[in-house]
């Protein structure tokens, strides 16, 4: 039996992989191929790693844990986690039962984007929400902005990088909030947004009128976790809809840990979704884990 199972192969649950593997502890991951950031044509703001495919970066993991002979990977799709007898039983599509004293949960968010024709072809390629990972790119240029909610936050995180910014409202905002953006430089188009599309290198977004921008970034999208299995173990949610973790990952049922963009610790105001953060927190888990197995 192994030390753990890791459901989940991007950042998080390739790091935890990794350290577990340094570790000469056991591990399964099984990775289902799908991944928050699978449209994403270049990962950015990764340290060495800034302008990698997403798909290049995950290869290249997996080459490198090959050499660990404590860590095995499995492509699939996990469709049930439950405690069973002392353990933990992780269900398959194909009906595999693997068995684990400890599961490391990596699964990640995914994004549920607003219902505007075109948006989801654009996503990742030239429809983002992240201007820590996205906005560099749309130095200079002018940008759009899909629903009024967090407009203004994110008209100062894009103030610097971009050269003006357009507001696609749908006519979320009263006449103040309105104003305050124009203050800032912004323009605000408050009728409802009828579709999206690429055009000329760019988006064009058709509200009332064809408006071209280089780019958007969409603030009125909602997250949710990728799959069921907090739920099914009835782990402690927090009100942003991440699993709630200690400074290792630790979820509120001993044996299951969490890592990456699915969970935060309360202190955090919301869901920290970026690369990095993932990988530190699952080289934190698997810290975690092997201090665990260490101490037993």
């Amino acid at each position: 039996m192994r030390d753990v199972i890791i459901i989940g192969a991007g950042p998080a649950g390739l790091q935890a992989a990794l350290t577990l593997g340094r570790m000469h502890r056991s591990a399964l991951v099984i990775d289902s191929g799908e991944y928050r950031n699978g449209p994403v044509q270049h990962m950015h703001n990764v340290v060495a790693n800034d302008g990698t495919p997403p798909a290049e970066f995950r290869a290249t993991a997996r080459a490198q844990l090959a050499e660990y002979a404590t860590i095995t990977l499995r492509d699939g799709a996990v469709t049930s986690v439950a405690a069973a007898d002392g353990d933990f039983a992780v269900t398959l599509d194909d009906g595999a039962v693997e068995r684990a004293p400890r599961v490391l949960l990596a699964t990640g968010m995914a994004d549920d984007l607003p219902a505007v024709p075109g948006l989801a072809e654009l996503w990742g390629v030239h429809a983002f929400n992240c201007p820590f990972c996205d906005g560099h790119e749309f130095a200079g240029r002018r940008v759009g902005v899909l629903g009024g909610g967090r407009a203004e936050h994110l008209l100062r995180l894009l103030g610097p990088i971009t050269a003006s910014l357009v507001v696609f409202d749908g006519g979320e905002l009263d006449g103040a909030a309105r104003a305050a953006l124009e203050d800032r430089g912004a323009t605000v188009h408050s009728a409802p947004v009828a579709s999206v599309a690429a055009h000329g290198g760019g988006v064009r977004v058709h509200a009332g009128g064809p408006v071209d921008v280089a780019g958007i970034f969409v603030t009125n999208g909602a997250t949710r976790q990728r799959a069921p299995f907090a739920e099914q173990l009835g782990l402690r949610m927090l009100p942003t809809g991440a699993v709630e973790v200690d400074d290792f990952g630790r979820t509120s049922l001993p044996g299951v840990w969490a890592a990456g963009d699915l969970a935060h610790r309360a202190s955090l105001p919301g869901i920290m979704a970026a690369v990095t953060l993932a990988a530190a927190a699952g080289q934190l888990a698997a810290v975690g884990i092997v201090q665990e197995l260490a101490m037993g």
